[in-house]
């Protein structure tokens, strides 16, 4: 089949280049850890673990799964950041049958509990820090047992525990917790290791992560990503970028949190080249993350325009050493070119758009390895990937106008988990995904992000959904309505305003987002509450979100 990008393709790159590489997810990191088991694998907290490491402690906690009852396929909860932990239970929750569902570890017990409830999650590995929203919810979920993970678990003992003794003395950690079955991580790697793992053979239907996203109606789904869908990416991934890619050995930082679908990308790009993945557990702390950085040359690093933009304002950023960077991924939201040509100057690299969604697994399009320019769009589609633009009526626009981004490619997913509604929604009659961003193709046969046909607000990369907001609001009994937009932040891209209506006239803007802090995670709180009089509203009553934004 032609398509019109491939004449402006990037030389070298074979667009039907083979993506069946593994049959799952699981196979290709047992793959990896065989080509470079003594090699260093990851580094976090000072210190590092290799491949071999990695193979034999996700073996023990895979064991550890199987012989507590859970079944193949069963739902395995992670709410951690980055730290070596992650690694080892994702990699044994798939190793031992069972399906991962990546929880963000700063939800509210609002937002943990429908997560929780709507993936069906057996069990959960979560960091002590965030135990206590665990405590509030647990009783309403079907969670029967619980691991608990300290910051400290993958370092030498003394280390360990003055890391442990430091984080609960920082943290105020409640003393103990009342959760069913609760077992600690090193006890739950120590039990593992008594008895082999039982082999799963997995294959590429078999599904990997229910990953949650956004949804227009405010509640989030999970997107369901077969293992298919995961290798294949990564394989176009690489494909796509070929020679232009670091060396086995490279450095990637990895301070995107890894339960994002970007950086969970990211590092199974990592596994497959060899890479050592350097985590940041905590990148709000630039000092720290700076700090971090001195003495370990890195060559490549995937981030947000808000993290590009807060390493170049930190002091000692622009004297690290950059001779061995060779990419610099930007995704998640729109990278403005005012970022890429001041991260140029200091790094010598531009920034390096590309575009994807959790449905996609995640990458779309991608501004290809060796441009060292920022081009201001999110480049070609990745190999094996056809994009359509379409109109209103699903039909495919003429070149140069705007239409909807439509995706059919290996890694788009087949549906959200339970709910054929949405899934049905989500594809036009020939079975394209609609992403619901408008987009253009120009000269080059690059996609230019011009719009977007859903409502959402996307902060610092994550996607936000107005309903959300305004049905958390709209439980106050001093709020009559309310409706909110996205309105542009130098810091986070957008940042969420609220329009409110009052039902008591002594609500105030305090009261409103202390609500909001007790029920929305951070990025999705409204950093502007405006109160009003009325509301602009279609005919039918529907409030016409675009009349705000005006």
């Amino acid at each position: 089949m032609s398509h019109p990008w491939l004449a402006h393709y990037p030389e070298g790159v074979d667009y039907d280049a083979p993506l069946e590489t593994h049959p799952s997810i699981v196979h290709l990191i047992e793959d990896a850890c065989g080509r470079y088991g003594p090699q260093v694998c990851a580094e976090c907290l000072g210190h590092s673990y290799t491949f071999a490491d990695l193979d034999r402690r996700a073996a023990d906690f895979a064991s550890y799964l199987q012989g507590i009852g859970l079944e193949r396929g069963d739902r395995v909860a992670i709410m951690m950041p980055n730290i070596g932990q992650f690694g080892v239970a994702s990699f044994g929750i798939l190793r031992g049958g069972f399906t991962s569902v990546n929880v963000n570890p700063l939800y509210t017990a609002r937002e943990l509990r429908h997560q929780l409830n709507d993936s069906g999650a057996k069990a959960i590995v979560i960091l002590e820090n965030f135990a206590a929203t665990l405590e509030e919810v647990i009783a309403d979920t079907e969670v029967d047992h619980v691991i608990i993970a300290r910051m400290g678990d993958m370092l030498p003992a003394l280390k360990r525990t003055l890391v442990n003794m430091v984080v609960k003395h920082l943290k105020k950690m409640v003393p103990g917790f009342d959760l069913p079955h609760a077992i600690s991580f090193r006890a739950a790697l120590a039990e593992g290791a008594k008895k082999p793992m039982q082999r799963v053979e997995l294959g590429p239907d078999d599904i990997a992560f229910i990953q949650y996203t956004g949804g227009t109606t405010g509640v989030a789904k999970g997107a369901v990503l077969r293992h298919r869908n995961v290798v294949s990416n990564v394989a176009q991934s690489i494909a796509y970028n070929g020679d232009g890619l670091p060396s086995p050995g490279a450095r990637v930082v990895q301070s995107l949190p890894l339960y994002h679908i970007f950086a969970l990308g990211m590092a199974l790009i990592a596994f497959q080249n060899g890479y050592r993945q350097l985590l940041i557990p905590n990148p709000r702390d630039m000092k720290g993350f700076v700090k971090e950085l001195k003495g370990k040359p890195f060559g490549m690093i995937p981030g947000v325009n808000t993290l590009f933009n807060g390493l170049l304002n930190t002091p000692g950023f622009a004297e690290l050493d950059f001779s061995e960077l060779k990419c610099s991924f930007g995704g998640g939201t729109a990278t403005l070119k005012d970022t890429s040509d001041r991260w140029q100057n200091v790094t010598g690299r531009p920034i390096l758009e590309g575009y994807g969604l959790s449905e996609t697994s995640p990458v779309l399009t991608g501004n290809h390895s060796s441009t060292m320019e920022f081009t201001g769009t999110v480049g070609h589609p990745i190999p094996g990937t056809v994009i359509s633009l379409r109109d209103e009526e699903e039909n495919e626009v003429p070149p140069g106008e705007p239409g909807e981004l439509c995706a059919k490619g290996p890694q788009v997913f087949d549906g959200y988990f339970n709910r054929p509604e949405e899934t049905a929604k989500a594809f036009t009659k020939d079975g394209f995904f609609k992403t619901g961003d408008i987009a253009v193709m120009d000269a080059h046969g690059r996609f230019k992000i011009v719009d977007r046909k859903k409502d959402m607000i996307i902060v610092s990369g994550f996607n936000v959904f107005p309903t959300e907001i305004e049905g958390v609001v709209a439980e106050m009994p001093e709020v009559l309505e309310c409706a909110c937009i996205g309105v542009p932040s130098e810091k986070t891209g957008e940042t969420p305003k609220l329009f409110v209506i009052k039902k008591d006239p002594a609500l105030t803007e305090d009261a409103v987002k202390q609500h909001c802090k007790s029920n929305l995670t951070a990025y999705k709180r409204p950093s502007i509450v405006t109160f009003v009089e009325d509301l602009p509203k279609s005919p039918v009553g529907k409030v016409l979100r675009k009349e705000l934004r005006q």
